[in-house]
Parts: structure tokens; sequence; C-alpha cells
């Protein structure tokens, strides 16, 4: 089933000619509008005219997150303030905010590309979608909304917890779609256990799930404990939010809106582009946003890109599961940690050393955070009430700049491993 047949199964050469008018509209549109963009391309000696076919976007200069800090928070809009309907944000737990606007044309983009993912991943007019992706500056709730909302469903914006409230919409309202995170799902069906209701009497048939990374060994977890078909969904704020890309019934990689969303994949080290099928970093180009544009984005999110056949007849350019990140961002609980915060936190208090690790595990279906934090012999021997307050001081600073909860560990001086290279600060022994 499809939502857009035209494009969805567009022949590869017909997509390619697509793809080549909307670069060469993005990048005069950025030239002309985005004094930042137009610095950018000047440093590279180019003008929108030397992007005249696919090939040419290698000579464009990448995007990152930083650019969109460094120019907080609307140097990157390409449109005047009075166009832009809509703004999201990132939380700004790492620094400045990244935000992001959208004109009216760009928000009924994004409903179009969420009611393709939906359409795919089984949703119709006859369905009951539920969202319990946090709805506000976060674009989870609010892009599934639109979408469920233009495909004909009726949506149940519910949005993240009080978890037996939702189990018990979901019975009263006869849920039969539920979009939330991998973990969420696992966690609904813990609770649904425990409350003694079998999934198999609710109408739940679909769960569109993502922002946060998961295996397909989690997939059969979910998909048997809550008695549906778990569908991935892919996306990130800076490009519009989740509709990026998501899998169909065949389950064989996500599908990318590739005529909006020209997907490219490089070496992270490098840059260099890769052949598809070959795993690297990969970056975005908006090639029909108008509020905020974004020109070779890199999402720092390793994947390799499949052209194959798919079963389900769609032509559209498959990505796999996200298989890790460039940098050292740490996804935990749907959200994002970087080790260099929990540095700053423990340097900021000035009662430990500079030495720490983070371990991370996977307890049931839950991630969990642990940071061993080394402090001096002479307070190591101090007596343990001093060190459980130091611990939960730490604790409580770190859940304040983390929006999660971490578990503090001290231990004695040199307790932790030394590297005469890199430090290894952190290991993740989730099986992911």
């Amino acid at each position: 089933m499809y939502w857009n047949k035209t494009i969805e199964t567009m022949e590869h050469d017909q997509m390619q000619q697509l793809q080549a008018r909307r670069l060469r509209d993005v990048v005069e549109h950025m030239y002309q509008k985005v004094p930042f963009y137009r610095a950018l391309m000047q440093q590279e000696g180019l003008l929108p005219q030397d992007i005249a076919t696919l090939a040419d976007i290698s000579k464009l200069p990448f995007m990152t997150k930083q650019d969109m800090r460094d120019n907080y928070p609307y140097g990157l809009f390409a449109v005047p303030p009075s166009e832009i309907v809509r703004i999201h944000a990132s939380s700004g737990t790492t620094g400045k905010a990244t935000v992001v606007g959208y004109t009216k044309r760009d928000l009924g983009m994004w409903s179009e590309v969420m009611a393709r993912s939906l359409t795919a991943a089984g949703v119709s007019k006859q369905s009951f979608v539920q969202i319990s992706y946090g709805y506000g500056l976060f674009t989870g709730g609010l892009g599934l909304h639109y979408g469920a909302e233009l495909v004909g469903a009726s949506v149940i914006p519910v949005s993240s917890g009080n978890t037996a409230r939702q189990i018990s919409l979901m019975k009263d309202f006869g849920t039969t779609a539920l979009a939330c995170t991998p973990s969420y799902a696992l966690h609904l069906a813990e609770t649904m256990n425990e409350m003694g209701i079998d999934p198999k009497s609710t109408a739940l048939k679909v769960g569109i799930l993502g922002a946060e990374p998961w295996s397909d060994k989690m997939r059969s977890q979910i998909e048997t404990s809550l008695n549906i078909r778990a569908t991935d969904i892919y996306g990130l704020s800076e490009i519009i939010g989740p509709g990026v890309a998501c899998e169909c019934s065949e389950q064989q990689g996500l599908h990318i809106n590739e005529d909006h969303f020209y997907p490219e994949i490089i070496d992270p080290l490098t840059g260099e582009v890769l052949a598809d099928g070959q795993k690297g970093e990969l970056v975005l180009t908006t090639i029909s946003k108008e509020g905020m544009p974004m020109i070779r984005y890199r999402t720092r999110d390793l994947t390799v890109l499949d052209r194959s056949p798919c079963g389900c007849g769609r032509t559209l350019v498959r990505m796999s599961k996200v298989m890790g990140r460039s940098d050292d961002m740490l996804i935990i609980r749907g959200v994002n940690v970087f080790p260099s915060q929990i540095e700053s936190v423990l340097l900021g208090l000035g009662e430990t050393s500079p030495h720490y690790q983070l371990i991370v595990d996977r307890q049931g279906h839950l991630d969990t955070l642990t940071v061993m934090v080394e402090i001096s012999e002479a307070m190591f021997s101090d007596e343990v009430r001093r060190l459980e307050m130091l611990e939960r001081k730490i604790q409580t600073e770190l859940a304040s700049v983390l929006k999660i909860t971490a578990k503090v560990r001290l231990v004695a001086a040199k307790t932790l491993e030394r590297s005469e290279g890199k430090a290894k600060r952190v290991i993740d022994n989730r099986q992911i």
C-alpha cells in the first residue's frame, strides 16, 4: 500500500532528474538568503551555477550541528521570520540549543513524508494511532500527529509518560498503532503483563518505533510481547524530524524519502563519498525545504545504502538500521548524552579527580548509565557518610544536566585504566 505511488515507485533516472533540479534550487536559495552559507561557498570558490548535476554536490562543504549552534537562534533561516510558522528546538543540554524553523510549505512536506511512512508501516484511515512520543519542542509527537491526520487515521495524542493510563486508553479507545520509542514499547509490554492484561486482548497491530538505536533482537522481543509488527522509523530534527525514512512491510531497511532528502554515505574521517553498500556516515541534504534547508548535513549516524529491489515495490533507496555513531555521543533512553557533559559536571564540582569512566548497560529492556569517578586516597578513606553525600551530590548534578538518572560510583585513585593515547571514557555493553 502506497501513499504517493508516483514518487515511491519512480524510476531511478527520473528521481535523479528531480533531485538535481531541486538541488540547484536549494543551493541558489541558500546562497542568496543565508549569509553564513554564502560565506561557506565563497571560501570554497563556489557559485550556485557551479552546482549543475548531482555529482557536483561533492564540491559543497558539509554542515554540522556546530554550525547551528554558532548561528543560534535564527542565523540559518532562509526566509523572513514572518514566513516561519513553527519552531522546534533541541534541549540545549550541551550548550546552545539547535533551532529549526518551518514554513507552511515545509510543514506540508513533513506531513506528506510522514503519511508515506505511516502508510508503509500499515496505518490507514481505519487506524487508531496512539502517539506516545513527547509533544512540544521535540519533533517526535507533532511529526507523527500531523502525518497520521493526513492519512485520515484517528489520532490519540497521549504524549509520553503515565504508563498505566497509556494502557487503559489503549484498551478503551481501541488503539491499533502505537508510536513511541522501542524501549518504551517494551516497558508498556512489561507493565501490561504486571497488570494481567494480555496484549492479544487489545486491538494493537503495529508499532512505529524510533528515536533511539535498537536491534532486530529487540524487534523480536517487542513483536512477541505486544503481538504487533514493529516498524523502524528514522529522522532527526535538524533535517525535518521523523519521516526521513521508514520501513515497509518487508522490514529489509528503511526507505528514504529521497525526493526531499538526498542521501550520501561518507568516510567519517576523510569525508570521501562512499559507494552504495559501503558502511559510513549518513549525510543528508534537504532539497525541498525553504525555511531552513540543510546542505550536506553530517548526521554522525553510521549506516549503509541499498538500492536493490524491495519486495514492496518501492524504488526509494533504503538505509540499514543505524549501526552506531561517528562521534562520541551516546543515546540513552532516547536522550543524547555526551561524555564532555559529564566531564564538565565533575570538574565543576571540584571534589573529584579528572579520571572517570562511563559504563552503559541494558538491564532488561532499559539502558542504564554508571559513572565511575576517582577521588583522592585521603577522601576515599573518609567516613562512609561523607562519601555517600558526595555520590548523591554528583548524581543530582548529573540528573540536572543530562535529564536522565545515572548511578555514581566513587573509586580510589588510579583504579581506572590509564591510556597513553586517547582515554577510554566509555564502555558500552549494550548489544544493539
